[in-house]
């Protein structure tokens, strides 16, 4: 294992790299904690590093480092795989190799870390390890409608829907209520309200997006 951190307690290392296919104890109940405290140093990396990105820029940037295979990719920089602990199913199938795996033991990993040294040491461990990562990110120039259709596209999905739910005020301070929908197998949807159709579309579209990718990386 080629992590930057010297463990106190080596057996919340070994713990960590205990997949449940193993029986009990294992490393699941470290792998919800370490998915909250990755979530929290990396919000705080990109609130850094892009000043100027929105509220769902921000959350679509974070699914691209957080996911399974991001993480998986981590994972592997760190050799994760070659000190995996493993039921014999999970052996014969190759599971030091699979990305959901890897991915789970890295976050149970950082949960490991905080155990051992405390928030900082954490921090210092996440933060060396994504702030490259945050910094090579770069936001996207397209609109939100437009990178949710091509997102749903790439996944095969059916495209939104955009429905005007009502308007009101006078014609010239009208403000428009826009709801965006997608159905199955990813049923999502949100209701915005902007000056402009199109600025409420766009809000909305914003919103879907960021509820699909978070949803995407909890299943991932």
């Amino acid at each position: 294992m080629q992590l930057s951190y010297r463990f106190s307690d080596p057996a919340l290392a070994q713990l960590a790299l205990t997949h449940r296919s193993i029986g009990k104890p294992n490393n699941e109940r470290l792998e919800f904690l370490g998915d909250a405290l990755l979530g929290a140093v990396i919000a705080e990396l990109l609130y850094e590093v892009h000043p100027k990105a929105s509220e769902g820029e921000l959350s679509r940037l974070r699914a691209q480092l957080v996911n399974g295979q991001a993480l998986a990719a981590v994972a592997r920089e760190l050799e994760l795989g070659d000190g995996l602990k493993l039921g014999p199913g999970e052996l014969k199938s190759g599971g030091f190799r699979r990305d959901s795996i890897l991915a789970d033991a890295f976050e149970a990993l950082i949960a490991a870390v905080y155990l051992d040294g405390g928030f900082d040491a954490c921090r210092e461990v996440l933060r060396g390890l994504f702030s490259e990562r945050v910094t090579a990110l770069r936001r996207s120039s397209k609109d939100a409608k437009t990178r949710l259709q091509e997102y749903l596209q790439a996944g095969g999905w059916p495209l939104p829907q955009y429905d005007l739910l009502a308007s009101h005020g006078e014609d010239h301070a009208k403000t428009f209520d826009i709801r965006c929908a997608i159905g199955e197998p990813l049923p999502l949807s949100a209701e915005t309200r902007g000056d402009s159709r199109r600025a409420a579309e766009q809000d909305a579209a914003e919103i879907v997006l960021t509820q699909l990718l978070e949803k995407q990386r909890k299943t991932s």
